[in-house]
């Protein structure tokens, strides 16, 4: 598929432009993707069963941490017995803590199967719609390695998206519980500086809100790059993957053409790119580190120093020391939540970015205006096919015209039946046509009206096998339940692959398997099978033995109910099938 700059152009402002879909805009669009999802109900189930956790888990430690008073404090009065019913105590509390925590984990792990299943799946339906997966691959950098944002940004965005909620929802309760500990603690503060009487109410709430929220426009200023190079790490990693995908695919071709140092050339490139994106991302963690790291040392002398002055004006004893530094802790690490998880945010913006934006790609596929043309596709009620007033441009308004086509009659109908092969100059681009006609090509002028869509049958020049049992290969793209062996065997041996007739629960790659005469075969068996009433090809029988070609053509030509359209240049075609020819011309 040729790549389109110009359709580039208009996908990347989609993606990158704040205006036009910023991280509201991102939400919005997941949002709605996650209230359409069949998993709706059980995620939701999810979601209220680990609340009434947390809250359980929040009244534990709200009990755990007022169990500091009694506890220290028998410390400090060497008070042995009740040292001993303290101890019992803890031990209760942190029995049902570990309890609670073990439910958790697994409501976490269940939230994050259940998020991950509802996007993949509904990516994945999104992606495979009719005819949206080949026009986003023509629309350039957003439709290069999809496999990237179905699997792996999928994964990362349903993960994180879950931890991320989790520790949230978890952090605002205790800030909520704690607060109000802390404000209990220092209501009354007060205290003389130079002769003059000064009162802070709540002075260890201001306090905590100081100390987190500076960690955390620090932690904001310093990693404020860090979701832009996530983002752009896990687009070259994806490309660093397909170039290893691509040469595995093709490693005999690369041999007998002894290009491995050109490959090789080509893949140390993509590992070079990846690298300096690492390098980048591990220079702001490290400056990231600094905020971070420092903030969490200073944490372990911070709350005993700002409780410092309630405890020697005498307004605590010891034990209510050790509970306000208790509940400044959780104060502050509920405040700081956000300092604690920019690494993780800056990787949820990431993923969420990067899915997003595929996401709206997909849905503007099916918009007419994706890009202005004047060249309709439409399926009729009739059985035959119109070609009027056509012509068809490499690509949309402003592309250079070389290798478009048009043809020069005003209109040509083709009828049930008919065979009819499309050839035209050298300089001709035909694959056009055969994608116009196809509706994956929307740039020219011009109306395509073709038969109802499925009693037609678009056979590309590149041939597709699904990962399949071999039955399945020949039904494809229909459910092969709906044939009988007697059927499939007949379609098989037709196509001269009688010795494939006993394999068809044989699971295999048949285009590895199979030598590409035995797959253009192993192609005419499934159209003998599912027997289309239109059938087109686009150069379908290049490459093949002249012997092959000729095979495969008279058992076509057996066809008489099917109209067979072939685009290409096959004089064979034109002597076994009698057809009538369409010169396509240059723009």
């Amino acid at each position: 598929m040729a790549q389109i700059t110009e359709s580039e152009s208009q996908l990347a402002q989609l993606e990158i432009d704040p205006s036009n879909f910023g991280f509201l805009a991102q939400l919005r669009m997941m949002l709605g993707a996650f209230w359409g999802t069949k998993i709706k109900t059980r995620i939701l189930t999810l979601t209220i069963a680990l609340l009434a956790i947390i809250l359980a888990t929040t009244y534990g430690q709200y009990r755990l941490n007022s169990w500091n008073a009694p506890f220290y404090d028998s410390l400090q009065r060497r008070d042995l017995d009740a040292f001993l019913i303290q101890l019992e105590v803890f031990v209760v509390i942190a029995g049902v803590l570990l309890v609670l925590n073990v439910i958790q984990a697994f409501l976490n792990q269940m939230m994050a199967l259940s998020m991950r299943e509802g996007l993949t799946r509904d990516l994945i339906d999104q992606w495979m719609k009719a005819g949206r997966a080949i026009k986003l691959a023509n629309f350039g950098a957003i439709g290069v390695n999809p496999d990237q944002r179905l699997h792996e940004d999928a994964r990362n965005l349903a993960e994180i998206t879950t931890s991320l909620s989790i520790g949230l929802v978890s952090s605002s309760i205790l800030l909520v519980s704690f607060i109000g500990v802390l404000w209990e603690i220092s209501a009354d503060f007060a205290f003389n500086l130079y002769g003059h009487h000064i009162a802070i109410p709540g002075y260890m709430v201001w306090a905590a809100l100081i100390y987190a929220g500076t960690a955390s426009l620090l932690s904001s200023f310093v990693g404020r790059n860090l979701p832009v190079i996530n983002a752009e790490r896990y687009s070259k990693e994806a490309e660093l993957r397909f170039s290893l995908m691509h040469a595995n695919e093709n490693l005999a071709s690369i041999t007998l053409a002894r290009g491995e140092g050109s490959e090789r050339g080509q893949i140390q490139n993509a590992v070079t790119v990846v690298l300096a994106v690492i390098w980048r991302q591990a220079l702001a963690i490290t400056n990231l580190t600094w905020v971070s790291s420092g903030f969490g040392w200073l944490t372990l002398v911070a709350p005993i120093l700002i409780a410092s002055p309630v405890y020697f004006n005498g307004m605590l004893s010891f034990g209510w020391l050790m509970v306000a530094v208790g509940a400044f802790t959780q104060v502050n690490a509920a405040l700081r939540w956000y300092i604690d998880n920019f690494r993780q945010i800056a990787d949820w913006k990431a993923a969420l970015y990067r899915v997003s934006t595929f996401r709206k790609a997909l849905l503007e596929m099916d918009k007419p205006d994706i890009a202005e043309s004047d060249l309709t596709q439409s399926y009729g009620a009739e059985q035959k096919m119109v070609l009027r007033d056509l012509s068809v441009l490499p690509g949309p308004p402003g592309t250079p015209t070389d290798r478009g086509l048009k043809i020069p009659e005003a209109e040509i109908t083709i009828g049930p039946g008919e065979r009819v092969m499309v050839n035209g100059d050298a300089s001709v681009n035909r694959h056009l046509l055969f994608q116009a006609m196809a509706g994956l090509w929307q740039w020219g002028k011009g109306n395509i009206i073709m038969p109802p869509q499925d009693d037609i049958l678009f056979m590309p020049q590149r041939r597709y096998f699904p990962d399949t049992p071999l039955r399945a290969a020949v039904a494809y793209p229909r459910d092969p339940s709906g044939f009988d062996d007697v059927m499939i065997t007949d379609a098989l041996k037709r196509a001269g692959l009688e010795r494939l007739a006993g394999d068809l629960d044989r699971h295999e790659r048949w285009d590895r398997v199979l030598e590409e005469d035995d797959q253009a075969r192993l192609r005419l068996a499934n159209v003998l099978l599912t027997a289309p009433k239109w059938l087109v090809l686009d150069d379908a029988l290049e490459g093949l033995e002249p012997e092959t070609q000729e095979e495969i053509l008279k058992v076509m030509d057996e066809m008489k109910d099917s109209a067979i359209i072939y685009i290409g240049r096959q004089e064979l075609f034109q002597e076994v099938m009698k057809s009538r020819a369409i010169h396509l011309q240059p723009v």
